[in-house]
C-alpha cells in the first residue's frame, strides 16, 4: 500500500448531504476527497426520492385530468414513465457525476471507506488523511426479523423504483410516508395494492386527523388497508407470496401475492465504519450524535439520515451547509423548527411543526382550527369538481404565534411553506392575519383558518 495521502476534508458517503457538503467546500479552494460505495447522489438521486416523484407524477395527472371539468382520455403509459424514470436515475450510472467532481479538483474515490484511526480513511488500497471528515453514509432499509421471509418475493424501495415491470399484486407493509406513496403510486398503476400497518392510523407522525384522511383517499382509490395488522409469517405458496398477519379486526388473516413490498423503516449505515476509532458516539439506534452544528467529534461532522434528526433530503442538504460554513470559520448552529414533512401521495399531505401532542408533551397552551379548503375559497372549484381539500393550524395561545400546520389537498407540498416560515421565523398571528394573498389560490386558506382560530 502507498502513503497516506493528505486532503483538508474527506467526505464519507455522497448522497444529498455529502453532496452539498463537498461542493461548498471545493468551491472554497479546499482540498477534498470523496469517496462513495456505491454511486454519487446516493439513495435519494436513485432509488428514493427522485423515482418515486418522478412515477407518481403521471399518476397525479391522470387523477387531476379525471377531476378537471372539460378533459377527457388521460390515460397512464408505464413503458413510457418507467423510460423517463430511468433517464431521471440516470440508469444507475453516476459517471457524469464523477467526472463533474474531478473536474472541479476533487478526488474521487469508488470504494467502501471506512475509518482507521483519528484523521485516517482507508477506501479500497488507498489510505487518506485530513483535518476534517464528514461522515455522511446514510442508512438502509429495514427489513423485518420474519419467519419464512426469504422464501417470498421481497421488496424495499429499490426493487420497487427500478422495476421494468409491475406486478399484478403487492402488499405493501407499513404506513408511514414511504408505505402511502408506494401504494398510491402501485394502484395508481393498475397493481391490486393490499396496505399493511401495524397501528391503528397512518402516517401516525402527524395529527391523527391527517391519518384519517389519508385513510379515505387511500381506500376510495381501492387500496385495501389493513389496520392493526402485524405480520407473523411468510411463506411461498406456488408462484404467490402469501403473507400471514394477526388483525386486530380480523383476527388471524393471510394475503397472497406477486411481491411484498417493506416500507418498514431504515436504520442508520453506521456499522463497521470504523467510527469509535474518530472517537465518534453512537446512539441507541447506530446514528451518530452530532451537537448543534453537526459536530460529532475532534474534526469529525455527520450529516443527513444517518445522524438521526429528520429522515428528509432536505434535512441533509441544509446540514451539508452547516457543516460547510463551520469548516470555512463562518459556523452557525443548526435549527430544525419549521422544516416541512411532504407525502407526496394523491392529494398531497403536508405538515410542518408540532402536533398537538407534541404541544401538550411541552406544557403549551394551544389553540387550533381545521378549516374545510373547499367550503371557504374559490380556488378548489376553479382546480378541479367535487374539490376536497383541508388545513389544520396549531397556535400558541400564549406568545401567539403559529406552532404547527398540516394540510390535505392538490399541491399541498407547495403551500405549506407558509406554514413553514411562518413558525421558523415566528410571526406573530397579526402579522399573518395582515397579509394579502393571490386570489384565487390555496394560499388564502392560511387566512380564512387564522379569522377563524379563536385567538
Amino acid at each position: 500500500m502507498a502513503g497516506p495521502e493528505e486532503f483538508d476534508v474527506v467526505v464519507l458517503g455522497m448522497g444529498p448531504g455529502g453532496e452539498v457538503a463537498a461542493s461548498r467546500l471545493i468551491d472554497a479552494g479546499l482540498n477534498v476527497a470523496v469517496v462513495e460505495r456505491e454511486l454519487i447522489g446516493g439513495e435519494c438521486a436513485y432509488w428514493a426520492c427522485v423515482p418515486s416523484k418522478t412515477l407518481l407524477r403521471p399518476a397525479e395527472v391522470r387523477s387531476e385530468a379525471d377531476r378537471a371539468a372539460g378533459v377527457r382520455g388521460a390515460e397512464l403509459d408505464w413503458a413510457d414513465a418507467s423510460d423517463y424514470r430511468d433517464g431521471m436515475i440516470r440508469h444507475l450510472d453516476d459517471a457524469a457525476q464523477v467526472r463533474g467532481y474531478v473536474d472541479r479538483g476533487a478526488t474521487v474515490i469508488k470504494e467502501a471507506g471506512r475509518a482507521v484511526g483519528p484523521g485516517r480513511i482507508r477506501a479500497g488500497d488507498r489510505e487518506l488523511t485530513a483535518q476534517h471528515i464528514i461522515v455522511a453514509t446514510g442508512t438502509v432499509p429495514v427489513v423485518p426479523e420474519l419467519d419464512g421471509v426469504d422464501d417470498i418475493t421481497a421488496w424495499t424501495n429499490r426493487e420497487t423504483y427500478t422495476a421494468k415491470t409491475l406486478p399484478r399484486r403487492a402488499i405493501v407493509v407499513g404506513g408511514s410516508a414511504v408505505g402511502v406513496e408506494t401504494a398510491t403510486f402501485l394502484s395508481r398503476f393498475g397493481v391490486a395494492v393490499t396496505l399493511i400497518h401495524r397501528g391503528g392510523s397512518l402516517l401516525s407522525r402527524e395529527e391523527p386527523r391527517v391519518g384519517e384522511l389519508a385513510l379515505k383517499y387511500l381506500r376510495e382509490s381501492g387500496i385495501d388497508v389493513r389496520l392493526n395488522a402485524s405480520p407473523r409469517r411468510a411463506r411461498r405458496d406456488g408462484e404467490d407470496s402469501v403473507l400471514e398477519f394477526q388483525s386486530g379486526d380480523d383476527g388471524d388473516a393471510s394475503v397472497a401475492t406477486d411481491v411484498v413490498v417493506f416500507a418498514t423503516g431504515r436504520t442508520p449505515r453506521t456499522s463497521g465504519l470504523g467510527l469509535e476509532s474518530l472517537g465518534v458516539e453512537l446512539g441507541r439506534k447506530g446514528e451518530v450524535l452530532v451537537n448543534r452544528r453537526c459536530r460529532a467529534a475532534d474534526g469529525v461532522w455527520a450529516v443527513g439520515d444517518v445522524t438521526g434528526k429528520l429522515p428528509f433530503t432536505h434535512v441533509a442538504k441544509y446540514q451539508g451547509r452547516i457543516v460547510a460554513d463551520a469548516i470555512l470559520g463562518r459556523g452557525h448552529e443548526a435549527r430544525y423548527e419549521g422544516i416541512p414533512r411532504v407525502v407526496f401521495g394523491i392529494p398531497e399531505i403536508a405538515a410542518v411543526g408540532l402536533t398537538e401532542h407534541d404541544a401538550g408533551r411541552r406544557g403549551l397552551a394551544t389553540r387550533s382550527v381545521e378549516l374545510d379548503v373547499a367550503a371557504a375559497l374559490a380556488r378548489p372549484w376553479t382546480y378541479e369538481r367535487e374539490p376536497e381539500a383541508h388545513l389544520g393550524l396549531l397556535a400558541d395561545a400564549e406568545r401567539r404565534v403559529l406552532l404547527g400546520a398540516w394540510a390535505v389537498g392538490p399541491q399541498a407540498g407547495e403551500w405549506i411553506h407558509y406554514a413553514a416560515l411562518a413558525i421558523r421565523a415566528e410571526i406573530p398571528l397579526h402579522v399573518l392575519r395582515d397579509q394579502v394573498a393571490q386570489f384565487p389560490t390555496f394560499h388564502e386558506a392560511y387566512l380564512a383558518a387564522l379569522e377563524k382560530l379563536e385567538l
